[in-house]
């Protein structure tokens, strides 16, 4: 395990939970940061992109010496970014569009250390068994997954009696691809040490 101090920049519980059981010590620092992009970009380039800007936004609340892991996490449908609920009746919505049907998500992680920046980003196709609005609005109305990409969270309920099979990394789909980040860590660490 690296010595070196690792700083999230997310505030998101499971990606915390995710780091944490990989056996690194962590702190989060976040900052404010516009989440916005130009709709002509390719959407693939999306979690990348948002994951950059987070981290220039984090940037002047580490030091040079810390590791700074920023990510960003989208559910793609169809070339499609399907992004996080406004309300229950819009993640009734979302899930509708994901019934019966593969998506993919993408998690761009960015990695800020001694100057330099490590970029990379995984990919997981989800394929979700056909779903009955019953199912849909028992899941939203028990576990309100309102501030997940997609509506909704593998690791739950809807998890375990919706995906048929997930090709690529699970743990991306809960927001970090935790074996490529550990790859990327070490190479990150290795090459600022040159």
């Amino acid at each position: 395990m690296p010595r070196t101090k690792i700083i999230l920049g997310s505030s998101s519980p499971r990606r915390k939970d995710l780091l944490r059981k990989m056996g690194y010590k962590i702190e989060v620092r976040t900052a404010p940061c516009q989440e916005d992009f130009s709709p002509e970009m390719d959407p693939r380039k999306v979690p990348e992109f948002l994951a950059e800007k987070k981290a220039r936004a984090i940037g002047p609340l580490v030091s040079k010496d810390e590791l700074l892991i920023t990510a960003d996490t989208i559910v793609l449908l169809d070339g499609e970014i399907i992004g996080k609920p406004k309300d229950k009746e819009d993640a009734v919505r979302i899930l509708s569009l994901l019934s019966g049907k593969m998506h993919e998500v993408i998690t761009g992680v960015v990695l800020s250390y001694k100057g330099r920046v490590c970029k990379t980003s995984a990919v997981t196709k989800v394929y979700f068994r056909p779903l009955s609005q019953e199912t849909i609005r028992y899941y939203v109305d028990a576990y309100s997954p309102l501030d997940k990409a997609g509506a909704y969270g593998i690791q739950e309920w809807i998890g375990l009696i919706a995906v048929e099979k997930v090709e690529g990394s699970f743990y991306n789909v809960m927001g970090l691809p935790t074996s490529l980040l550990r790859h990327e860590i070490e190479k990150c660490l290795s090459g600022a040490s040159k």
